[in-house]
């Protein structure tokens, strides 16, 4: 049974690359452990790893039944029945499988001193069909700034500079029954389908909460958390630095009507900037002060948290500026803009995925169940991709005697970071801090670049890219 179609010669190499993925990374124990499971016939196993590999053949299993070229002992409503499971713990089996991937394989490329983190941001998940398509609402679009048909695919991540490896995810949904256009059919709340249901409904900060939480107590860790302005609130960065005892370094929205204490005062970002003397000449950075950020609950519930308030100048329009802020106030202004660049990895992850890994394009289901099914099999997908991707360039990675001789991989460096900062306060991107498109497709060329030949070949890629 040939589970990755004959392609230009790249089978047998392709064929390998996921069979030792599959090995190494756990994959079958992992789909048992969240109940990924068949009471009889075709094992999951076998019907994962042919949605898996199907982005390498160029055509969907739709295209393969139409030309007479699937060859597989199954049939199409079987593929339909795996992936529209109830009882399948998608989340738990993308954060068990990057687990391995990052502590058993990343780390150990990766010096302890290594400032790793995780990285947190949400992407549209656009949909059509979206009158019968269970929980598709109307979602606001951070890039086109309007509300578009979908949800928000609320992802966390890590990285270490170099790679980065997608951990967990949720499909957001609006929590206002207004915005909601499909069908939302009643589910036990007790059930993995229910709970999924549930965290769908659920505010943004708190899904960051449950991610975080699940990531950790699988075995993920890391020294920071980043996000950028849509998610950087005192109350989420309180309750990530309180509760999960996580320092955060997250870009600051120009919010009149956010406060922070600073020198006695409840003032706002605009009225930090006012007040203090900014540096003069080619300085790397504006300004630099301490405040504490508070919600000002009236129970006490959330403590003042001291932290750290960089402020960044455009060169090119001298009265712009952007904030960055950090609760661990050990760093220096330049590592704290150094390790906030770490942030736009996530960025190239999802142009791959919804350029090169069929994120959009390749689920026409309407069940939410089988949405979910699929954005953890591209999840899965960019973890070999990445793996591979490190393999292609890490020498590292070839054994004790190359380990022991060549240098690690660069970490991103602080004139590229603030490079990164510098190009996101162009006029059409300042609002949202996003990336043009010409920047977002240089960055995701060059990881595409970057992987063995064999897999870009196979990987269907606009002329755009």
């Amino acid at each position: 049974m040939s589970m990755i179609p004959q392609y230009d010669g790249n089978e047998h190499q392709l064929s390998t690359s996921v069979n030792n993925f599959f090995r190494d990374f756990g994959i079958v124990a992992a789909l048992r452990r969240c109940r990924a499971e068949k009471a009889s016939g075709v094992s999951a196993v076998v019907i994962f790893r042919y949605l898996f590999s199907l982005v390498f053949s160029h055509r969907s299993m739709y295209m393969q039944l139409q030309t007479g070229s699937f060859k597989e002992d199954f049939s199409k409503n079987t593929v339909y029945r795996f992936l529209n499971s109830a009882k399948t713990n998608w989340l738990r089996f993308t954060t068990i499988i990057s687990e391995k991937v990052v502590n058993h394989f990343m780390r150990d490329l990766t010096s302890d001193d290594r400032n790793d983190v995780f990285v947190i941001d949400d992407s549209l998940y656009s949909k059509a069909g979206y009158k019968h398509s269970e929980l598709v609402s109307k979602v606001f679009d951070h890039v086109s700034m309007t509300f578009k048909r979908g949800f928000r695919l609320m992802t966390l991540g890590w990285t270490d500079g170099n790679s980065f490896v997608p951990i967990n995810f949720a499909l957001l949904a609006s929590g206002n029954d207004q915005n909601v256009l499909g069908p939302n059919p009643s589910i036990d709340r007790r059930t993995v389908a229910g709970k999924r249901r549930i965290m769908a409904r659920t505010k943004g900060p708190e899904v960051i909460i449950s991610l975080l939480k699940e990531a950790m107590y699988a075995g993920h860790r890391a020294k920071y958390v980043l996000f950028d302005t849509w998610f950087a609130t005192p109350k989420c960065i309180i309750d990530i630095k309180e509760n999960l005892s996580l320092d955060v370094i997250a870009m600051v929205k120009k919010n009149a009507k956010v406060y922070y204490q600073f020198e006695g005062d409840d003032v706002n970002i605009k009225q930090i900037y006012a007040r203090c003397k900014k540096r003069r000449g080619r300085s790397k950075y504006l300004l630099s002060v301490d405040v504490r950020i508070s919600t000002n609950a009236p129970d006490g519930s959330h403590p003042a948290v001291p932290a750290k308030m960089v402020f960044v100048r455009n060169r090119n329009k001298r009265k712009d500026w952007i904030a960055i802020i950090s609760t661990d106030q050990s760093l220096s202004e330049e590592e704290i803009i150094q390790i906030y660049g770490k942030r736009w990895s996530i960025e190239v992850f999802f142009k791959t995925c919804k350029q090169m890994l069929e994120l959009v394009n390749g689920c026409r289901s309407l069940s939410y169940d089988a949405m979910t099914a699929h954005v953890a099999i591209v999840f899965t997908r960019y973890m070999l991709l990445s793996v591979n991707e490190r393999y292609d360039t890490d020498e590292r990675s070839l054994g004790e005697l190359f380990y022991l001789i060549a240098d690690e991989l660069a970490d991103i460096t602080f004139n590229q970071s603030l490079q990164l900062l510098l190009e996101a306060m162009l006029d059409t991107v300042q609002e949202f801090f996003g990336l043009t498109d010409d920047q977002m497709n240089t960055f995701t060329q060059n990881f595409y670049d970057r992987l063995p030949e064999y897999m870009r070949s196979t990987l269907a890629v606009p002329a755009a890219a």
